[in-house]
């Protein structure tokens, strides 16, 4: 019996383990919009990953 996912909710914590470094670090909009672009970045490699296994389940 197939599983229909309507909604996948993803949720990280990303520990700084040097206390340090946590001084140098910048926050997202201090960056200049690097994070935007490495984030749709990510999304557009997880729906072409999702398409290519989409379209492999249908070949079968």
């Amino acid at each position: 019996m197939p599983i229909e996912i309507r909604e996948l909710v993803i949720k990280a914590t990303v520990n700084n383990p040097n206390p340090q470094a946590e001084e140098t670090v910048q926050p997202p909009a201090a960056q200049g919009g690097g994070a935007k672009t490495d984030l749709d970045g990510i999304v557009s490699q997880c729906v072409e990953q999702v398409l290519d296994i989409i379209q492999n389940k249908k070949e079968r």
